[in-house]
């Protein structure tokens, strides 16, 4: 009796209110990240039945947990020490997080997740302008190269740019579902100026890529809706005026910003000078030979991989001779995990975004359906560009926002 109350009255609201402020420290503090993850953990070990039920029964949580599951498999074999496999599962561990988050996330809880996230964004947000406009000087505080010309705030350039673009495309989501002219202001107003942060003030370059997606998937989603709610057919002439109307907004984007011009320009310069594995000189060099080389591992390596952290040594012994920069991952995701754990892996990956994409179509309404898909496409770029999940933050965001979109399927289960 004792036990059950402390569950429901002091441990569940503990847990719940950790799993909500997870979705504002995402943005901003590692160190508050592990914090809540571990207070949410503790908690877990109390509700083991029903975490365990969500990740059989729950399409997405089962995906999930699959992929996660072959990664520990990894650590079992190759010749990574065992302590350096099990550190790098652990950066993966955001996935298994996943139905301990679903858990929670019900209800109102999903909501105030989000805004929680809003709440931190908006946050970035102000202090890059004050940043960038020269208002307030770089802090200690702040990332080592945050400066006007950068203003990364909290996170690298990279990491807030891709975060910066997904705001954006929930900010408009917002926006068009509000009735409110002064909500559908505000969200307005943050999305321009989110916007415009991302192309025209900090310098990650997969930002970009990010932002136009899903911009496009925006665009594309609300149409195809209000032409179905007055009984017209979406077509092929409709899509290629959205698809039309996209190029020439990124066009002009384009043309608008000599920062923005001058970095797409450069890796088109690089890409076009780029020779196997002398590329050192430039960051689109580097990532280059990062593919190229990974790539010849996995060739060798195709079916089960070197095992879960094994990618470093693998790496350095694939470019030993050569004037390839050593790294700790090639920066894409489909790469690192199929370098760790083969085809297999790769292919649970790849089942994860498919069950992601397809279960939507489940989900309640239609801001959960089109934020859902958003974030499938987003993270399918930005794993193209980089070890995304591998990464705390990007991966840990991953597995919050699957949680608060999917988590009202949990009640449809056991029809999976």
């Amino acid at each position: 009796m004792v036990k059950s109350i402390f569950r429901q009255k002091i441990l569940s609201p503990v847990m719940l209110a950790g799993t909500v402020l997870i979705g504002f420290s995402v943005p901003i503090s590692v160190a508050l990240d592990n914090l809540l993850l571990a207070l949410v953990l503790v908690g877990a070990l109390f509700h083991l039945p029903a975490i365990w039920q969500i990740a059989r029964h729950h399409p997405v949580a089962r995906a999930a947990l699959l992929l996660f599951l072959m990664l520990l498999a990894g650590t079992l074999y190759g010749a990574t020490p065992l302590r350096e496999a099990m550190g790098i599962l652990g950066k993966y561990a955001d996935l298994a997080f996943i139905p301990i988050f679903m858990l929670l996330l019900h209800g109102t809880a999903r909501r105030w997740g989000q805004y929680a996230f809003f709440t931190a964004m908006g946050i970035t947000l102000l202090l890059s302008y004050l940043v960038g406009l020269h208002i307030l000087p770089a802090q200690h505080w702040m990332q080592a190269w945050a400066s006007p010309e950068n203003p990364a705030i909290f996170h690298s350039h990279i990491t807030q740019n891709n975060m910066m673009a997904f705001v954006v495309f929930l900010a408009l989501l917002n926006l068009r579902d509000v009735a409110s002219l002064r909500a559908r202001l505000g969200w307005g107003v943050f999305a321009l100026l989110a916007t415009i942060n991302v192309l025209f003030m900090v310098q990650g370059r997969t930002g970009y890529v990010v932002l136009s997606i899903l911009l496009a998937w925006f665009v594309w989603s609300t149409l195809r809706g209000y032409l179905h709610s007055r009984g017209k057919t979406w077509g092929w002439q409709q899509g290629l005026g959205v698809v039309l109307a996209l190029a020439g907004l990124v066009m002009a984007a384009y043309y608008a910003s000599p920062r923005l011009h001058e970095r797409v320009n450069l890796v088109g310069a690089e890409y076009q000078a780029w020779q196997p594995n002398h590329g050192r000189d430039t960051s689109t060099g580097q990532r280059l030979d990062f593919y190229y080389n990974t790539l010849q591992i996995v060739q060798q390596q195709p079916l089960f991989g070197v095992g879960t952290g094994g990618f470093p040594a693998a790496f350095a012994q694939q470019v030993a001779g050569t004037d390839v920069l050593l790294t700790q991952n090639p920066h894409n995701e489909y790469l690192m995990i199929a370098v760790q754990t083969g085809v297999i892996g790769l292919a649970l990956l790849l089942y994860l975004f498919y069950t992601l994409w397809r279960t939507t179509l489940r989900l309640p309404t239609a801001f959960e359906q089109d934020a859902g898909r958003g974030l499938v496409l987003a993270y399918m770029v930005n794993c193209s560009l980089n070890s995304a999940l591998l990464d705390h933050a990007d991966g840990l965001l991953f597995s919050f926002m699957a949680a608060v979109l999917f988590a009202n399927l949990k009640t449809e289960a056991k029809r999976d």
